[in-house]
């Protein structure tokens, strides 16, 4: 096993490539783990607009390609690897890819979330051409025209809500007739004028992949097996987030909702010297810009806790 390393980053999306941008310009040579899957949610995005610095917008692989030349550019020596388990009752930390072990005496922790998707091929096929997962990211490209949201719970409100200051017509589709959200998100989605609510139904497939955009929906009532189709230029998935916090669980105090608990302000864990950031540890933005921002303090606070406890 060769010497421990400063910093130990796993994850690849935009709080990894900026905690290594940091740490790697701060001389502490980290060692990045970026999974056979590299570039988090932004490699199923196509045009981001809403990043800071690019007037024109760019393809979300673009972006995080940009990001990956940066950290490597200042010495991040990268792992197209999945980290398959981790030890953070020793130090130094262990992190174990298969049969080969790491150590390292700071981690930073940045595997993201995975949104929840329905499971159908056509989704799939059309994420990034008219179905999304994220109404403040992709809602612009949908002004004036109808969008499907999916979902009954909280979030799944706030999207349609949104999306209703930008679309014509927004049609909120749920499996049963009652919603999830709390109270006041209730109130606010039942007395929108644009809003239309499709109970008891489910989306039974997306048209059209052959022409490589959504042109409408096919709608199964849960009830009745009944099927219909209904235009939509837009479908947004809202069924929720799962955070990837699997090989975490049991090394890490998580929240309820399986998200890494973080102390408030910081991006510090329930263990000193293992720091989470982005959507790992955030169910509440989810932006390219804040996980970037997270990326940025834990680097910083991986310096400062290297400082305190590293003999000079």
């Amino acid at each position: 096993m060769a010497s421990a390393r400063k910093v130990i980053i796993i994850g690849s999306g935009p709080a990894g490539y900026t905690a290594a941008i940091y740490a790697a310009r701060a001389n502490l040579a980290p060692l990045m783990f970026t999974a056979a899957q590299w570039g988090g949610q932004l490699m199923l995005t196509t045009l981001v607009e809403n990043y800071p610095g690019f007037v024109e917008g760019l393809q979300g692989p673009e972006l995080m390609e940009t990001m990956r030349k940066q950290a490597e550019r200042f010495g991040t020596e990268t792992l197209a690897e999945d980290v398959t388990a981790v030890d953070f009752t020793r130090r130094p930390f262990v992190v174990r890819v298969g049969d080969t072990t790491y150590e390292g005496h700071t981690v930073i922790v940045a595997t993201g979330a995975t949104p929840k998707l329905l499971g159908l091929p056509a989704e799939t096929e059309l994420m990034g051409r008219g179905v999304s997962t994220c109404a403040t990211c992709d809602g612009f490209f949908f002004k004036d025209q109808n969008i499907m949201v999916v979902g009954g719970g909280d979030s799944a409100m706030e999207e349609a809500l949104y999306l209703s200051r930008l679309g014509r017509k927004v049609d909120v589709v749920h499996r049963r007739d009652a919603l999830r959200a709390s109270k006041i998100m209730q109130e606010r989605a039942l007395k929108n004028p644009k809003i239309e609510f499709v109970w008891n139904s489910a989306v039974d497939d997306v048209m059209d992949v052959d022409r490589g955009k959504v042109t409408g929906v096919r709608l199964k009532n849960l009830k009745t097996g009944g099927l219909s189709e209904r235009p939509v230029d837009g479908l947004f998935i809202a069924i929720g987030h799962q955070p990837n916090t699997g090989i975490f669980r049991g090394q890490l105090e998580l929240l309820p909702n399986d998200y890494i608990k973080v102390k408030p302000g910081t991006t510090e864990t329930s263990v000193p010297g293992v720091f989470a950031a982005g959507d790992v540890q955030d169910h509440i933005y989810r932006q390219a810009v804040t996980a970037a921002g997270t990326g940025c303090m834990a680097a910083l606070e991986a310096e400062r806790y290297l400082e305190a406890t590293q003999p000079h």
